[in-house]
């Protein structure tokens, strides 16, 4: 992995990496986070008796929706053509918290680890929104990424 940062410059002035020579590939990157909440709240999740309505099917959409205005949201991440992304969730009643996994992946000339971050942290974020009115309390953590597959790096994996 190069230590070199390169979103900046000689200069040290912030620029937009230029991509231009890479070669295309099939890139997929997938990313992971948790919201911990009270066992009445996660009650509600689960039985699907909140308020709002399906939260785990409209932070599924949140999640998709906001991967694919990543380039949007961080200013110096390249708009790209999303293939395939996918928001899923893992309940866990001891903990009373639900671990949301995202994936994303394109065919192109830089990777997709912040659309997955960021369909991630979104459908994360939905799941508050749409119970802060029980639990204000809630915790989102953990958001970090998996594992990256495509381009000249390769693939890596987090340790386990």
């Amino acid at each position: 992995m190069s230590q070199e940062l390169t979103h900046f410059d000689a200069a040290g002035q912030a620029h937009m990496v230029d991509v231009a020579a890479k070669a295309e590939t099939h890139r997929r990157a997938v990313a992971t986070g948790r919201i911990s909440m009270l066992p009445a709240t996660f009650e509600k999740l689960a039985q699907g008796s909140a308020a709002k309505g399906d939260v785990l099917g409209i932070a599924r959409l949140a999640g998709i929706m906001a991967s694919k205005q990543t380039g949007s949201l961080i200013p110096l991440c390249h708009p790209i053509p999303l293939t395939r992304v996918s928001v899923d969730f893992d309940l866990h009643p001891a903990t009373a918290s639900v671990t949301c996994t995202a994936a994303a992946e394109t065919v192109g000339r830089t990777g997709v680890e912040m659309e997955a971050l960021t369909a991630a942290s979104v459908a994360l974020l939905t799941i508050y929104d749409m119970l802060k009115a029980v639990d204000r309390g809630m915790v989102i953590d953990g958001v970090r990424l998996l594992e990256k597959h495509g381009g000249k790096s390769g693939s890596w994996v987090v340790a386990k």
